[in-house]
């Protein structure tokens, strides 16, 4: 038997391992998992290139808890390790530089996740384990080894009387980690880390039920027996070739990904490139809402099929974090710190091919089934004009699918918009003005309006759809979008309707400084407009430009432009030739022509969502007593 000292350069090793890697220590049992999968694989590579004379057979990985002992086992059929290998790999951690890897983590919030980083995979079962036991049988003809440390830099090792070929790791639990000998945390960190292992990993058994016999009676009890439970799917779908699947085994995937999720996915992408780094995966478009937060951290990141985090911000560009599924690389190390994936080359390679894969699956989507698509678009609008905002490249390739509905119905790419809109122009060297709705309901009357000129309106309707907009008034000429309650209709109507009005200079003045008078709001631009004697007597627009920078700021844009909170401003169009202006203008009282102008205000004022609280109450007491 012979005794040692680990050969590490720092005395202190596992408390360090304890301090730094506290807040991740459930991950102890993915890096042993790990461990004995690549132990498992490398013997089927030996095997099959006929450098390892043994039968590969069908290798499993077993956990095993002994609540009474207050041991976790973790045991394999894989390639196993001799005394010398056990030396070179257990005993003599790679630690080329302790003092350097002191300095570097000695504030444990500039990396927490330091496994990995300097051949600490095995001893993350420190952070749980008052002593760790490794029991093992190389492939070779050799002895077996027990080896054994209780958490200082002392181990023992010794031959042992293992006779199957393999590794048994055996954790005796500390007590404040008593929580990892209950079968339902270690079935929950099965499920999380290593649901899609290569290899099966049996937890336990369970009761499966039999057929009753033919000759059993009907309130015979079924017949059942104890089966081992596999917790794994060793070949999911994303390490298949597209061709080799079908729509419902995409479908399946998505279930086994989501079991809580009840309403299936609109579409898939498959991922799958070899170079210049590697990369297989599987993306799903669920139906989104508008809300873009809520949706996030659904996309699964894994390496070799071993879970690493479903945070993959820096590795998915983040107008695609809002999509569902799986994303694997072993280019991607299993302890993902942020600082790292924002300076590593091939992980900015890796999000940009995603994008391009993405706008490309869109484009395919949109060109083979167009009717399809467009039924889809309200479900999977915000993730595009999301990456048409933050994305340049994707805002070029998407200009061939991104839609721009109607009110009506009608949807349109912007090359067909623009086409259509200069067709009804007589001035086709004008800039074009798209007239849009944000709300089909609250701007009715608006939209009612617009349409009987003539105009087709637009239904934009998302949340940052204003951010979007000002990016295509930026990139295209001689454009301009104007929501239909805004100061750009009034121009459209002016153009129109070239009417003369009915009021001398003199009445428009008196009937100025009328409304003026009620008004007291300085809000409130009062502007007389000469229109047909059908259209509304009272128009409540806002200027666009003011609009808009309101809604850009409540989305979170408006810091953008260095700007406070922008102030409340409206134009009040009035028409001269309405019959009821004219009979404000002629009132004897003072008092009736009040309530007129208060009575037609108000109801401009709920027509364009203005009227709310107090005013409303009054408004409808107003309006009751005017009935009565």
């Amino acid at each position: 038997m012979a005794t040692g000292k680990i050969n590490v350069s720092v005395e202190n090793i596992f408390p360090l391992i304890k301090k730094f890697l506290y807040s991740d220590h459930e991950i102890f049992l993915r890096e042993l998992i790990s461990n004995a999968t690549d132990a498992t694989l490398k013997l089927k590579h030996l095997a099959s290139i006929g450098e390892a004379k043994v039968e590969y057979g069908n290798p499993i990985i077993e956990v095993k808890v002994d609540k009474e002992g207050k041991k976790l086992h973790i045991i394999d059929q894989g390639i196993g390790m001799t005394e010398e290998e056990v030396k070179k790999y257990i005993n003599e951690v790679a630690f080329s530089g302790a003092e350097e890897f002191l300095d570097k983590y000695k504030d444990a919030e500039k990396d927490a996740g330091i496994i990995g980083h300097f051949g600490l995979g095995f001893y993350s079962s420190f952070m749980v384990a008052d002593k760790v036991e490794i029991i093992t049988k190389s492939y070779k003809d050799e002895p077996a080894v027990d080896w054994a440390c209780d958490g200082s830099p002392e181990f023992s090792l010794k031959k042992g009387k293992r006779e199957e070929r393999g590794t048994e790791i055996i954790l005796h639990i500390a007590e404040d980690s008593t929580e990892f000998l209950e079968d339902n945390r270690i079935s929950e960190l099965l499920r999380k880390y290593n649901k899609f292992m290569p290899i099966p990993i049996k937890f336990g058994t369970r009761t499966e039920t039999l057929p009753k016999p033919e000759d059993a009676k009907e309130d015979d009890p079924a017949p059942t027996q104890e089966v081992d439970n596999f917790v794994n799917n060793p070949d999911p779908a994303w390490t298949k070739q597209p061709t080799d699947l079908e729509d419902k085994d995409y479908k399946e995937f998505y279930r086994e990904l989501y079991p809580m999720q009840f309403e299936e996915p609109l579409f898939h992408i498959h991922l799958n490139v070899d170079y210049p780094f590697n990369l297989t995966g599987i993306l799903y478009f669920p139906k989104l809402t508008n809300d873009l937060n809520i949706q996030k951290d659904r996309i699964q990141l894994y390496q070799n099929q071993v879970f690493v985090t479903d945070n993959v911000e820096g590795i998915v560009p983040e107008f695609l974090t809002m999509l569902r599924g799986v994303i694997d690389s072993p280019d991607i190390p299993l302890n993902v710190s942020r600082s790292y994936l924002q300076a590593d080359g091939s992980v900015k390679k890796i999000s940009s091919y995603i994008s391009r894969k993405v706008a490309d699956k869109l484009n395919s989507l949109f060109k083979n089934d167009r009717e399809e698509f467009e039924k889809k678009w309200n479900d999977i609008k915000i993730v595009i004009e999301y990456g048409m905002l933050s994305e340049d490249k994707f805002f070029e390739k998407a200009e061939k699918f991104a839609l721009y509905p109607t009110v009506d119905g009608n949807y349109y790419t912007f090359e067909e918009l623009q086409e259509k809109v200069k067709a009804n122009q007589t001035d086709k060297d004008e800039k074009l003005i798209l007239l849009y709705a944000s709300n089909r309901e609250e701007q009715h009357s608006y939209i009612e309006a617009a349409k009987a000129k003539g105009y087709e309106v637009l239904l934009l309707d998302s949340p940052i759809i204003s951010h979007l907009m000002q990016k295509l008034e930026t990139s295209k000429e001689k454009l301009s979008f104007a929501r239909v309650d805004a100061d750009h209709l009034d121009n459209l109507i002016k153009k129109e309707d070239t009417q003369i009005s009915k009021l001398s200079d003199e009445e428009k003045e008196k009937l100025k400084t009328n409304l003026e008078e009620v008004l007291e709001d300085k809000k409130y631009t009062v502007q007389l407009e000469a229109m047909d004697s059908g259209a509304s007597p009272f128009i409540i627009t806002e200027p666009e430009f003011m609009r808009r920078m309101k809604e850009m700021q409540q989305t979170g844009g408006g810091g953008m432009f260095g700007m406070g909170n922008m102030p409340e401003m409206y134009n009040l169009i009035v028409n001269t030739n309405h019959e009821l202006v004219g009979e404000i203008l002629n009132t004897k009282t003072a008092k009736k022509r009040e309530r007129l102008i208060n009575q037609s205000i108000d109801l401009a004022r709920l027509s364009k969502g203005l009227l709310k609280g107090e005013e409303l109450t009054n408004f409808i007491k107003r309006s009751y007593e005017m009935v009565k």
